[in-house]
């Protein structure tokens, strides 16, 4: 890898990243009741209740699977960040564009390779 990039901001990307695991972190706790198993009793909720319900059940859990990957990717950029590899892209080494950074500081490629994955 090449050394770490010095015209980019890296603490203003670490914080944003560390910010938005938290972010992440904060919602994953507050939709635990969202995920949580539905009762199949008829006696306490009718049949279109109870499919609400289960679709509600089934948007949540992908939600919180989505939340779970950018998770993973933000420990990645950080871990990038300690290791003085953040800023390049991670499949042709080269510096990936603040800009591009700027929108999402988690990503790990050049605008080049990310339509070579």
């Amino acid at each position: 890898m090449t050394d770490a990039r010095d015209d980019i901001d890296l603490d203003g990307f670490r914080q944003m990243l560390t910010e938005r695991r938290q972010e992440l972190s904060s919602l994953s706790e507050t939709s635990k009741d969202a995920r949580a198993t539905v009762e199949l009793d008829q006696t306490t909720v009718g049949r279109l209740s109870r499919m609400d319900a289960l679709q509600g059940q089934q948007m949540a859990l992908e939600q919180d699977r989505r939340r779970k990957a950018e998770l993973q990717r933000i420990e990645a950029a950080l871990k990038r960040l300690e290791t003085g590899d953040y800023g390049f892209c991670s499949l042709c080494d080269e510096p990936i564009a603040e800009k591009r950074l700027s929108l999402d500081p988690a990503v790990g490629t050049c605008i080049d390779c990310a339509g070579v994955r």
